[in-house]
């Protein structure tokens, strides 16, 4: 099998002039080993988010969410829809999170002075399951607090048509730092084509998140990610969608949140209209009468330019 190595896994913007590393055909299963979010140097409490201390943020933006890639997939041309079938994630024995002072929405707080004072670190431990890996694996966030291992990769997409877009704050159409809990083990994501070989990154795994990712930091993890892609030809998918066992979700980010939430869900009906064969006036109405309706609010945290990152999602049993 295909492998991206950890130490090639480091690239910090979705670039279409970089070379690929892999060459993969349609359907061929291959692994990407990612690093975290902050390229290994968070490794015990004491490692804190200063950034005088972090290598590479001396750069603006910073360097962080490394990612692996590109990959080209054959016969992949622009105009085309790139799917993406995540097979499995294995993640490292540990994980973190990093607060502190101008970090997330309360690194400036007088409420509660320890937020905005000092930094830190907190490490999460992670045990393995039944199948002696963390596949099912528990990570613990404290002596008294647990639950179990849900990986997903937060930083995924191709490279976009002319500009050169970072990992760190990079969003759009293409992909980018999204942090959505969706992009997991058993889901196919679709993602609009720019380049001949659609040029394909991955990285930013995360061992479990709450919605919002509040803090702008969660479970952030080392990981090996095992993947293939496929091709839609001659089909465009307006911004990201992710068909998982028992629905479908409209992506969208932007400011404010709630251009975020109407245009995902327009693009869900558009999704139904042409993809279901709804009617343009019973796609409207299901969104806003069937009770099983919802919106994911994956990422709203206060970073940089990142937008927030809304998904509109309905249960399958309702397609017919």
């Amino acid at each position: 099998m295909q492998r991206i190595p950890r130490e090639e896994a480091r690239k910090y913007a979705f670039n279409w002039q970089d070379a690929p590393l892999l060459r993969v055909q349609c359907g061929e299963s291959f692994e990407i080993e990612t690093y975290d979010a902050s390229t290994g140097y968070f490794k015990s409490p004491d490692d804190k988010a200063i950034p005088a201390r972090r290598p590479g943020f001396d750069r603006t933006p910073p360097q962080a969410n490394p990612i692996g890639g590109p990959i080209w997939l054959e016969g992949a041309e622009r105009g085309d829809t790139l799917v993406v079938s995540i097979e499995d994630i294995l993640v490292d024995d540990y994980s973190w999170i990093a607060i502190g002072p101008r970090r997330g929405p309360l690194g400036d707080s007088t409420r509660w002075p320890e937020l905005s004072s000092d930094y830190t670190t907190k490490i999460f431990r992670h045990t393995t399951g039944p199948s002696q890996t963390n596949r099912d694996g528990t990570l613990h966030f404290s002596e008294r607090i647990s639950w179990p291992i849900t990986p997903f990769v937060g930083t995924l997409g191709v490279a976009p048509d002319r500009e050169v877009t970072t990992s760190i704050d990079g969003q759009g159409e293409w992909g980018g730092n999204l942090d959505i809990r969706d992009a997991a083990p058993g889901n196919r994501i679709f993602i609009p084509v720019f380049h001949p070989g659609a040029l394909f990154y991955l990285g930013d795994v995360h061992a479990s998140q709450g919605d919002t990712e509040f803090t702008g930091t969660a479970a952030e993890t080392k990981a090996t990610v095992r993947l293939r892609l496929e091709v839609m030809k001659g089909k465009r998918t307006p911004w990201m969608r992710i068909e998982k066992p028992d629905s479908i979700v409209s992506v969208f980010a932007a400011r404010p949140l709630e251009v975020a939430v109407e245009t995902a869900s327009i693009n869900l009906i558009d999704w139904l209209i042409t993809d279901y064969g709804f009617s343009a006036t019973d796609a409207y109405c299901l969104v806003s009468a069937c009770p099983d309706f919802r919106i994911n609010v994956y990422q709203m945290c206060k970073i940089a330019k990142l937008s927030y990152v809304a998904g509109a999602e309905i249960p399958k049993k309702y397609l017919g």
